[in-house]
């Protein structure tokens, strides 16, 4: 009973956290020189990633698999389809060429990189199906190509502005919130991943399930807030930066690192997962140059996005779908 009590509780936590991280990393960054365009592109993405990653974690290092790959990819899709969508609705996004030609298509790059990776039975039929920790390794020096292009791009003159607003933060004060964000984190991921667990045993669904819907959504949270407050505020590089960002650490960082602590097996079903979040990254880069203005997702794409992810709700709860037990 304990276990379903901290589960929502964990979710904030986890939110709690993220923000703590962010706005703490950020401080202690802008105290030691480093510039806003690095902040927002490095420290702000990754926090806004944070959650999904210490899910992710703690769900390989307790053996929970399906949770750690359906977290990752189902953020991905949550992100693009809800996010985006909701931002698209609030506020029509413009999006700048570099991003449209380099960033996004960077995190489809990511997306299409793992579905190779983890169907190794699929390809040459050798080995069972599982992002291994070679596969982990891999990814994460993906990341480090996306680190030294945003690094490329930090000193390029123009740079944008940081995608967190800047806050006057004492150092004392900025450590201390940084040490909270990672504490808050930590527990909180560990009464999610538990909770999950837990809730995909009382409904007779798998684990997988759980992470691509419950699981996901909550530790998207905080990338919601971000562009939905970006949006609002007519800033559209924050709104989308900070999805298409998001979603390359998903892929990169959060799957390379699960994958690094324990091979992640992939079950056949999860390749449906795959291709949404594909197409998901894959219509972003198309409707850029279609519709009323190029390079602007408008209102009515946005929406669009939305019942895209209600149609694949309803496939994942028809198909995929919950048993729920006899009173």
């Amino acid at each position: 009973m304990l276990t379903y009590i901290l589960f929502l509780p964990g979710f904030a936590l986890l939110l709690a956290g993220g923000s703590f991280l962010v706005d703490g990393a950020s401080a202690i960054a802008r105290k030691l020189g480093v510039s806003d365009l690095a902040i927002a592109l490095t420290v702000v993405a990754f926090g806004t990633s944070a959650p999904e990653l210490l899910v992710s974690i703690f769900a390989a290092a307790k053996g929970n698999t399906e949770i750690a790959i359906g977290n990752a990819i189902g953020s991905n899709i949550m992100n693009i389809f809800v996010i985006l969508g909701v931002a698209a609705v609030i506020y029509p996004l413009a999006i700048g060429k570099g991003t449209a030609w380099k960033e996004i298509p960077f995190s489809l790059l990511a997306v299409v990189i793992v579905g190779i990776m983890a169907n190794d039975e699929a390809i040459d039929g050798s080995c069972p199906s599982a992002l291994t920790r070679i596969d982990g390794l891999v990814l994460v020096s993906f990341l480090i190509i996306f680190l030294v292009y945003v690094a490329s791009i930090a000193k390029q003159p123009g740079a944008a502005p940081p995608s967190a607003p800047a806050k006057k933060i004492g150092t004392f004060r900025a450590w201390a919130m940084l040490v909270l964000g990672i504490a808050g984190l930590n527990l909180g991921a560990e009464w999610v991943v538990n909770g999950a667990v837990q809730l995909a045993e009382y409904f007779g669904v798998s684990e997988s399930v759980i992470a691509l819907t419950i699981v996901s959504v909550g530790t998207s949270l905080p990338e919601l807030a971000t562009s939905a407050v970006a949006a609002w505020k007519k800033n559209a590089d924050m709104a989308v930066g900070n999805v298409v960002g998001s979603n390359i650490f998903n892929m990169f960082w959060v799957l390379g690192v699960a994958a690094t602590i324990r091979p992640l097996p992939f079950r056949p079903e999860a390749n449906i997962d795959v291709a949404v979040a594909a197409l998901a990254s894959v219509l972003l880069f198309g409707w850029v140059f279609v519709g009323f203005r190029r390079r602007c997702l408008e209102r009515y794409e946005g929406a669009i996005f939305l019942i895209l992810y209600a149609a694949y709700l309803v496939y994942l709860v028809k198909f995929r779908g919950v048993a729920f037990p006899a009173s």
